[in-house]
């Protein structure tokens, strides 16, 4: 799997550092999605709001996917799991699909491990990115 060099906003990066460190202090069940989470973090190019591209999934982007292996369309907003409802479409950032969503842009292909092999979405369209659409998300 090829490893892409991430953009995320600074405002994305402080809650999602906040939400690692408490989850961790309460939720230790999670800490491997913890751990994915933060190494994604690491490698990403921190950027202000009103600078990130209008194609980059930031929290809160709604975005429409391509399931490369079964051709299967689908849309998802990222949210924090406070918020997650899979039954609206809306995935938590500590979901493995919500952790390799984040930061990646149009076009991109995302592969991460599944049980029955690796998982390859396309990312067809950003429908909605809170930035793009000059929402300040505090």
């Amino acid at each position: 799997m090829v490893t892409k060099n991430i953009y995320i906003t600074d405002k994305d990066m402080e809650r999602l550092r906040e939400l690692i460190m408490a989850a961790r202090e309460f939720k230790k069940e999670e800490e491997k999605y913890l751990r994915e989470l933060e190494s994604e973090l690491n490698k990403g190019t921190i950027v202000k709001p009103q600078d990130i591209p209008p194609d980059i999934i930031t929290m809160n982007s709604e975005v429409h996917l391509l399931d490369l292996n079964t051709k299967e369309e689908t849309t998802y907003q990222l949210v924090f799991p406070d918020q997650a409802d899979v039954s609206r479409g809306k995935v938590s950032i500590l979901a493995p699909i919500g952790t390799a969503l984040l930061g990646y842009s149009v076009g991109d292909i995302i592969e991460w491990k599944v049980p029955a092999g690796v998982a390859k979405l396309k990312v067809e369209k950003i429908i909605y990115q809170p930035e793009a659409s000059g929402e300040d998300l505090s």
